[in-house]
């Protein structure tokens, strides 16, 4: 079959690999019909993390068709259409067991594309697979439900349930990418007073415009002046970090009000400075998180029902074979205005 595989930093090959077979009576083979490419993937060919080895299939965010499984899956058979989590899970561990199934101990949590081989291939093999896929209704498209796996689980859970967004709060998004779009349209779901979007690209900000922030920023300054007047000058209720640098989260750190959260869910490469000296006296909470997915049936019973508009978030679509194409476009978002992009079999 064929592969996107990771050969260190800034090296990567949409090549011949071998096709995955059952290695574990948990495991299914699943046919690939829709993956994406997540802001996790660029931080990878980065360098950022550094557990990820040459030689490994990148992706954690795809549908498919089953196509074989293991002697114990009693939820799955061949035929079935199935959202892959980006999240792995036992089910059996103590984490699992109290829905942290990000922090699995029994072989889960973010494997896919990570510590094991992914799924931006023509088929993958998914371990836990009862566990670690859901079912997906025919009237949900494979574009509607690949943004399942990731983004709106992702920005809903480490972003707004982390940063307890409640009613007539000021929200504060910093990073209009995919998932800053997922938070501020999760964030409404809460009735927020003001939902604020800071990014450096006129294109994300014309797009968290129409994702429901009634308000936009593109400098930092810019950012703090609005928070300011907005408040009164004490500050937002609740500042999500949705990039992965320094700058971003410190500037968190800032917009937020005494009292406060800031829910951090970007993945961060490097370390950014945490200044406790200004932030110990304020009664600032900070949260940091990998998804759960603890959300995902809830979230694709809301895109069933028509509540959210999975495939707004698309962009720009291509054929699975088309890989190296859908990541340049992906990487140069700022020129190409992409935000999600999907690969279709």
């Amino acid at each position: 079959m064929k592969a996107l595989v990771y050969h260190g930093p800034g090296q990567r090959a949409w090549e011949e690999v071998p096709k995955p077979t059952v290695k574990d009576p948990a495991d299914a083979v699943v046919r690939v019909t829709a993956v994406t490419i997540c802001g996790t993937d660029l931080h990878i060919l980065k360098g950022d993390v550094p557990e990820v080895e040459p030689g490994r299939i990148l992706g954690h965010e795809a549908v498919g068709v089953v196509e074989e499984v293991g002697a114990s899956v009693t939820g799955l058979k061949p035929g079935d259409r199935v959202l892959i989590s980006c999240i792995t899970t036992c089910g059996r561990c103590q984490y699992c067991r109290t829905g942290s199934y990000g922090q699995c101990l029994g072989g889960g949590g973010w494997i896919l594309g990570h510590l094991v081989d992914g799924v931006q291939a023509e088929y993958v093999r998914v371990p836990f697979a009862d566990t670690s896929t859901h079912l997906l209704p025919d009237d949900v498209s494979d574009a509607a439900a690949v943004v399942l796996a990731d983004i709106l689980p992702t920005a809903y859970e480490v972003g707004v349930l982390n940063g307890t967004v409640k009613p007539a709060d000021t929200v504060v998004i910093v990073g209009a990418g995919p998932i800053g779009l997922a938070a501020i349209q999760t964030a409404q779901l809460y009735s927020p007073s003001h939902i604020i979007a800071v990014d450096l690209a006129a294109s994300r900000l014309d797009a968290a415009k129409q994702f429901g922030a009634d308000i936009t920023a593109s400098t930092a300054e810019e950012a703090e002046r609005i928070v300011k007047e907005l408040t009164g000058g004490l500050g937002a209720d609740v500042a999500i970090e949705a990039v992965g640098v320094p700058d971003t989260f410190e500037l968190c750190a800032k917009l937020v009000r005494p009292g406060g959260h800031v829910a951090n869910v970007g993945v961060h490469g490097k370390p950014a400075t945490l200044h406790l000296e200004s932030l110990w006296i304020r009664n600032v909470t900070i949260t940091t998180g990998l998804v759960d997915t603890v959300s995902t049936p809830t979230l694709l019973r809301m895109v069933e029902a028509g509540r959210i508009d999975g495939e707004r978030f698309i962009t720009h679509r291509f054929a699975l074979n088309e890989m190296e194409q859908a990541y340049e476009v992906f990487e140069n978002a700022g020129d190409t205005g992409a935000l999600k992009v999907v690969l279709q079999a």
